[in-house]
């Protein structure tokens, strides 16, 4: 294969506002209704002052950046090989994400290793006040298709 379909330095990012409602469907679909996310009277009582977002559903946005830098690469599902995630290493919820927070994930190839046919990249996630909330590092393989190309 002449080069890989991602180089380091390629970036992307993805921004939505996190709203209650994305909040209780998350909820529905998991079963965690941890009242820390549920239970605004409870919350109003505590250091955060008010409910908080499920860091696995901040992950998830993380999973949509590495689906818009497949997208974006160079020909990522075409030649021969299959693009899946590895893992995220290093999760970090560094700050909490309130309902109504605006958050951004940005999400950045920092390394490739073509004989394991691995790329690697920095995710960073910020609120509107540039405020970093969450960071991971994500492990992208690409797994060469039975009579692949």
């Amino acid at each position: 294969m002449d080069a890989f379909y991602v180089s380091v330095g390629d970036h992307v990012s993805f921004t939505k506002t996190v709203s209650e409602s994305d909040v209780y469907l998350f909820a529905g679909i998991t079963g965690d209704f941890a009242p820390v996310h549920v239970n605004q009277a409870m919350m109003e009582k505590s250091a955060y002052g008010q409910r908080i977002a499920h860091g696995v559903l901040v992950m998830g946005f993380m999973s949509t950046t590495s689906t818009l830098m497949v997208d974006r690469s160079h020909d990522g599902h075409g030649r021969g090989e299959t693009p899946v995630s590895l893992g995220y290493d290093k999760v970090r919820f560094v700050g909490p994400v309130f309902f109504g927070d605006t958050i951004t994930v940005d999400y950045r190839i920092t390394a490739i290793d073509e004989v394991k046919r691995r790329s690697y990249a920095a995710i960073d996630v910020t609120n509107q006040r540039g405020e970093t909330v969450a960071a991971a590092t994500h492990i992208l393989k690409w797994v060469r298709n039975e009579g692949g190309r």
